[in-house]
């Protein structure tokens, strides 16, 4: 807890909804759950008119809150029907007056909309402190997991990006490594690239550092200063063998300051590490996410001036604002939730615990063993990421995944209602989804959901469903939830059976909005035998965020056979590395080199192979020659692939390096809360109660 700001919040702000805990100096802690869209539904009561709405859900809400507030009435598809500014509230009976009388006038049963335009971060801090919208907000602590990056990088909303590289290889991003993950499909669509703009820049760098051909300056220049009238935001750097001679890339990356451009990536500095494919996308997602994540910060900062913003990377670590890149911000969001199911399961006793979160439109699964299982070269939205990431899988099952039949059989998922419309039950005209069979089976109670649900919607969505399979309703929503069942199941035996681990062996940690819903199905389907339910599940990714430490990486690329004295090399490189790491990281946080930990990780593979394994460097103890790491390895390697190459050399490819503070206090756990009521349910087609 910060000693400098009476409030500390942690923010998870997801596809469909933003999760926030707020944490006094005192100790007292707030919690709250809101759309990530900055929308507050709710529903027309009886008293309303066209000057005033009643609503009594927001009897809870604080004193004068809503005023200033936009108000919109639906029509029952969700059109918008009018729209008034709210001029005052008062929470006595809920109730909403309008500086202007509505065109139409609300009946009750009608819903609406309340918005600011601000983000869901500002809108939850204002909420849980009682602040208006004209009121300033005071300095506080905020951590922040985000997926804004993520979005962008989905939907193929970033900034519009050059690629700039090496002449003759303009096309190496568009070739990649020639792979066809659908061997026998005749009509391939390739991923569209991210970037919109090609410069080839006439220089070369032979792999052992000879000098072919030096950039002209002015050439370069004259070259990057035709992107700003093609309208390219930002440009990302990759020369051919920059990895381990950067020269090149700096000249190139000066030119375009030169003439005015702000947002640069350069490989040697985002991944420098060979695989120029790799190495290349990995500066493209940069280049390409850093624009839309720094307006984004930019904006929150502004709304909470002088407050201490902290950001999730997706190495499950904190940054500061200016560290916060386009590469680590893909599991910003889902790696909070890996840090908070992990404390949550050691916290009861667990060292081995497998965590489900399902979320609004995915459903991610890892695997924790006592410690945090990393990545450092991956693929996600269709592009080859170097940057170290939390080992999660995700399968596009989530609560928003829409049901539907297709001819001769069902199907749920991948796509998905997102926010908005989101699913029928929102009342926003959105198709069935997961969720809306959950109501439907009475899997969720809709007196404790954040705004009203509309049920008669989901009816009328599964019956049209049910006219297509000619189906009974259970029957068809209870097939619904198998599906997604199926695919969850699948997504937990990638992390764990294909990897050489028996799920059996875990606790199945359930979070976020729907895990509970389906927990113990899944759970049965794998054969494990005990499912933990934290009391803030739906607030879990939150709770990790808050848990979390600030953290600073380096990998240093090595590509040495292992022999007798490289052991001894790699620690002697480690050193100044380590205390860099530890310098830069006690400065960010404010905390003294004692308050920061170090740790360190081989990535190792046979001489000849691609495939490498991730071991920690400390459990190796090498130090005079390379037998542990042998050892290691092996172990390793036969856990995953059930064999051995023996006699065969081994190559370490990469040291991973990473700081991370050790101060942050944890708070105690929540209790957990007595039942709400009894409800039907239905488990298969029949229901109990």
């Amino acid at each position: 807890m910060s000693d400098v700001h009476e409030w500390e919040f942690w923010i998870d702000v997801g596809g469909t909804f933003t999760d926030c805990f707020a944490r006094h100096r005192d100790g007292t802690t707030r919690r709250l759950k809101l759309l990530s869209s900055g929308i507050t539904k709710g529903t027309v009561a009886d008293g309303s008119n066209a000057v005033a709405i009643i609503d009594p859900a927001r009897k809870r809400d604080p004193a004068q809150f809503w005023r200033g507030f936009r108000l919109r009435l639906l029509a029952k598809d969700g059109a918008r029907m009018a729209d008034a500014a709210v001029a005052d509230f008062d929470r006595a009976d809920g109730r909403l007056h309008f500086h202007d009388a509505f065109s139409v006038e609300p009946a009750p049963g009608m819903r609406y909309e309340l918005s600011s335009g601000e983000e869901s971060p500002v809108l939850a801090v204002r909420y849980l402190l009682g602040l208006q919208q004209d009121e300033p907000i005071p300095p506080v602590a905020m951590r922040l997991g985000t997926t804004r990056g993520t979005n962008a990088l989905l939907t193929r909303r970033g900034a519009r990006t050059a690629f700039v590289t090496t002449r003759g290889f303009g096309d190496v991003l568009r070739i990649g490594y020639q792979q066809r993950p659908k061997l026998f499909q005749l009509d391939i669509e390739k991923p569209s690239p991210l970037f919109s703009a090609v410069v080839e820049i006439d220089e070369r760098v032979l792999a052992d550092g000879t000098v072919r051909q030096e950039p002209n300056p002015d050439e370069v220049r004259q070259q990057i200063l035709e992107l700003q009238s093609q309208g390219v935001e930002s440009i990302a750097i990759c020369l051919l063998h920059a990895d381990r001679f950067s020269a090149h890339e700096r000249i190139v990356a000066q030119a375009a300051r030169d003439v005015g451009f702000r947002e640069i990536s350069v490989s040697h500095e985002v991944a420098p590490l060979v695989k120029i494919v790799a190495r290349g996308d990995t500066t493209v997602v940069d280049a390409y996410l850093n624009p839309v994540l720094r307006c984004y910060v930019e904006s929150l900062s502004a709304a909470l001036p002088d407050s201490s913003l902290r950001l999730m990377t997706s190495a499950g670590g904190l940054v500061t604002p200016q560290q916060f890149r386009g590469k680590d911000s893909i599991l910003s969001g889902p790696a909070g939730g890996v840090v908070g199911f992990a404390c949550a399961a050691q916290t009861a006793g667990f060292e081995r615990a497998i965590g489900f979160d399902m979320g609004g439109t995915s459903t991610d699964v890892a695997r924790f063993d006592g410690r945090f299982e990393h990545e450092y070269e991956t693929e996600k939205a269709g592009v080859r990421v170097v940057a170290p990431m939390l080992a999660i899988h995700t399968v596009a099952a989530g609560g928003g995944s829409i049901c539907d039949f297709e001819g001769t059989r069902l199907v749920v998922g991948p796509a998905s209602a997102g926010a908005d419309p989101g699913p029928a039950c929102y009342g926003r005209g959105g198709p069935l989804t997961v969720t809306d069979v959950n109501l439907f089976l009475g899997r969720i109670p809709e007196d404790r959901f954040p705004f009203p649900l509309d049920r008669a919607a989901v009816e009328r969505r599964l019956d049209e469903l049910c006219v297509k399979m000619s189906q009974p309703r259970e029957l068809v929503a209870a097939g619904c939830l198998t599906v997604a069942n199926q695919h969850m199941a699948r997504a937990i035996r990638t992390i764990s059976v294909a990897r050489g681990y028996d799920p059996r062996d875990y606790v199945l940690v359930a979070f976020g909005a729907a895990a509970g819903q389906h927990a113990c199905a899944v759970a049965r389907e794998l054969g494990i035998r005990q499912v933990l339910s934290h009391p803030d599940a739906g607030l879990l990714s939150a709770y990790g965020i808050g848990h979390a430490q600030q953290e600073r990486h380096e990998s240093l690329g090595v590509y040495r056979i292992v022999d007798n004295s490289l052991p001894t090399e790699i620690h002697a490189m480690l050193e100044p590395v380590m205390l860099r790491l530890v310098d830069q990281l006690a400065r960010e946080a404010s905390v003294s080199a004692a308050q920061c930990q170090t740790a360190w990780s081989l990535e190792l593979r046979y001489r000849g192979y691609d495939a490498t394994l991730v071991i920690d460097g400390a459990s190796t103890e090498a130090e005079s020659n390379g037998s542990p790491w042998r050892a290691a390895f092996e172990r390793a390697h036969r856990q995953a692939y059930g064999y051995l190459h023996e006699g065969r050399a081994l190559e370490l490819v990469a040291v991973h390096c990473v700081a991370r503070t050790t101060s942050h206090e944890r708070p105690a756990l929540s209790t957990a809360a007595p039942p709400v009521n009894d409800c039907l349910l239905y488990t298969s087609p029949s229901p109990r109660d």
